[in-house]
């Protein structure tokens, strides 16, 4: 299949995705609770949107990342009826062909430096703040969205982990878990595969705040009015200047030879294992090793 023979642009589906303003805050909600949130296309599309959306209101100063559902997200979508890898989408956060009919490491690597890497690099320099807020579920795919916002409130019964060095796999594509966790706490996390807990979470310095369950809407939105006080301008320098400062540690360059790491484990994985770049895992081995995966 040549480009051509592509399908139209899908437009995003405002259902997957829930937009609301509340005063000078933006709510961005995912919305498939009955997959925990497991981000296909049409969501990471329908998120784009909506950050837009709440860049381009000067009404707005600051957006809330939320999930719908007992669970933030399960992470990447590898296993529901709504997963849509082979269906084109203009791309939008990098400048590249189309992964629609290529073939083995090109169609993969197309499609990953768009909607995973290249999206979240994206909304990590969106210039309002963001804060993510976390319930239940946090699994691989779902800590790159979490870790792109600027803060992150997460209840007290939130876990969060990354298993995919199960699939063979070095961790997720947008890798800043040595910057987020510290080297030997994400060396655990990567190694073990295992959950860890919000309190866990806070100790590593990854979360800000952990409250009771029932609280975390309300005391999500109470930090962002607080922020929504400032300046619009002096946070998004603020916020530059931090992320600059991550960059200059080294955050960026050692995201890419991770990133590159990534997929020669998956080509690694096709080889050897009968086209299989996932290692034999899927969405229900992934759950029942014991980390809660539904990425």
């Amino acid at each position: 299949m040549t480009g051509s023979d592509n399908p139209g642009p899908a437009a995003p589906d405002e259902e997957v995705v829930r937009y609301e303003r509340r005063g000078p805050v933006a709510v961005v909600t995912m919305n498939r609770p009955e997959y925990r949130n497991a981000q296909n296309s049409v969501m990471t599309y329908a998120l784009d949107a909506a950050f837009r959306r709440a860049v381009d209101d000067d009404e707005v100063t600051v957006i809330v990342l939320a999930g719908a559902g007992k669970h933030f997200s399960a992470g990447h979508d590898i296993g529901t009826p709504g997963r849509d890898t082979d269906v084109h989408y203009d791309n939008t956060a990098v400048l590249w062909w189309d992964h629609v009919g290529r073939a083995g490491g090109d169609q993969r690597f197309a499609r990953e430096s768009e909607v995973y890497l290249g999206m979240c690099r994206r909304w990590r320099e969106i210039p309002k703040p963001m804060i993510a807020s976390v319930q239940g579920a946090c699994i691989a795919g779902a800590l790159m969205l979490a870790w792109v916002a600027d803060l992150i409130v997460a209840s007290d019964d939130a876990f969060f982990a990354d298993p995919v060095v199960r699939m063979g796999i070095p961790g997720v594509e947008y890798f800043a878990h040595p910057w987020v966790l510290g080297p030997r706490a994400a060396k655990e996390v990567l190694f073990t595969g295992e959950r860890f807990s919000a309190e866990q979470a806070r100790e590593w310095g990854m979360l800000n705040r952990v409250v009771p369950r029932a609280e975390l809407e309300e005391r999500t939105l109470e930090l962002a009015e607080k922020i929504a006080e400032m300046p619009t301008f002096g946070l998004a320098l603020a916020k530059k200047a931090v992320n600059q400062a991550e960059d200059q540690m080294g955050m960026r360059t050692g995201m890419d030879a991770a990133f590159g790491l990534h997929h020669f484990a998956h080509a690694h994985n096709a080889e050897v294992s009968g086209g299989d770049s996932l290692g034999g895992q899927n969405a229900r081995s992934m759950r029942e090793s014991g980390t809660g995966s539904g990425s």
